[in-house]
């Protein structure tokens, strides 16, 4: 990473003057559609529940959306935070920083696992800049970006008070200009060498687990570079700890302007009443920051997949969701989050599109 760590950030805008964590209040999923959702799945052509979690996530939609039958998704949205992270000069990943702006331009050109998973799933993708250790990267606005590169979270905060706040000020942005724009389903994907080991620092701190318990093999790390990640993450969470009641300070203090921002646009998604899909542990740790910045929120998210990542297991447990998918995958980007798109739209054409009993002229189960 260059020396541009601790400086005065020439990116950084002038956060608003309100608190940076002014999220407006999370509205409930409508329960009267849930209700409405559910007694539909009873009357389609199928014996009750034979279609086991499609059928919730139907009902989930249709909550979401504030009416039954749900409407398809017309707007799928995966947004793409990026960002390095000076932790990464320690020897905790596989892969050299550089390779963080080098897979923004694959993004861009569609080369990347999202591209093809996003489009296969009817999704468009959006790569924003929060941190990335360059200059500049080809073809992506750089009106968010608050520095290149965050703090080394080992000995020194990964941000300052006004780039916190300018991180989290972007993630609303963001997501308010998704919203607007007509995206009805969200994703949050993540690209930046060295991020597992800021969110497996996040999920410690939040859930109480133990360093050797959150670390994993991120890249695919060897044994002596999982010793160095460990050792890194243990340094880290005791500068975590103090600060883990209070959501800004943490991201602050271990998180990157990349998953600060990658929180707030989670938690400004469900302010928005807008679903989301949840990826893989980079997700997962800015989600579990996002529950606490705002209440509620995660009745609007539902787990893509299961990581494997060990830490990831630890949000889902914290957050009281249960994946969709559990296919091994690592990778990030959002790509397993893109995968189970498919389920989800399924799950809304089987609650408005199959017929009723009385519709197809199919008796319904026998009465006692």
């Amino acid at each position: 990473m260059g020396p541009h760590f601790g400086a005065v950030s020439p990116y950084l805008q002038a956060p608003e003057p309100a608190s940076p964590a002014g999220f407006a209040s999370v509205t409930r999923p409508d329960e009267s559609v849930r209700a409405a959702a559910r007694e539909r799945q009873d009357r389609l052509t199928k014996p009750a529940g034979s279609l086991g979690r499609l059928e919730e996530l139907g009902v989930w939609v249709a909550a979401c959306q504030g009416q039954c039958p749900p409407l398809p998704f017309s707007r799928p949205r995966i947004v793409i935070f990026a960002g390095d992270h000076g932790i990464a000069a320690r020897g905790v990943s596989a892969y050299p920083s550089e390779v963080t702006a080098q897979m923004v331009t694959n993004f861009l050109a569609g080369g990347a696992a999202i591209n093809v998973l996003a489009e296969t799933a009817g999704a468009t993708v959006r790569v924003v800049d929060m941190s990335v250790d360059a200059a500049e990267t080809p073809d992506v606005a750089g009106k968010f970006k608050v520095r290149r590169g965050s703090g080394s979270i080992d000995t020194e905060d990964a941000l300052t008070a006004d780039e916190v706040a300018a991180a989290i000020a972007a993630g609303k942005a963001i997501a308010d200009e998704e919203v607007d724009a007509g995206a009805d389903l969200l994703v949050a994907g993540d690209m930046g060498i060295g991020n597992t080991t800021p969110a497996a620092v996040l999920i410690a701190a939040l859930t109480g687990a133990e360093p050797v318990a959150v670390v994993g093999r991120g890249t695919g790390i060897d044994d002596r570079t999982w010793m160095r990640k460990t050792a890194a993450i243990r340094d880290a969470l005791r500068r975590a700890r103090p600060v883990s009641a209070d959501p800004v300070a943490l991201l602050r203090t271990v998180a990157g302007a990349d998953i600060t921002a990658m929180a707030a646009f989670l938690a400004q998604a469900a302010v928005r009443r807008t679903p989301v899909i949840l990826d893989g542990v980079i997700c997962g740790a800015a989600a579990l920051v996002a529950a606490e910045l705002a209440p509620g929120a995660s009745d609007w998210w539902v787990a893509g997949h299961r990581s494997a990542e060990p830490a990831h297991t630890l949000v889902l447990e914290q957050l009281d969701l249960k994946p969709l998918l559990e296919f091994d995958m690592r990778l990030g980007e959002g790509s397993g989050a893109a995968a189970a798109i498919p389920l989800l739209s399924a799950a809304v054409r089987i609650l408005a599109e199959m017929a009723t009993f009385t519709d197809a002229g199919v008796s319904g189960p026998a009465e006692e």
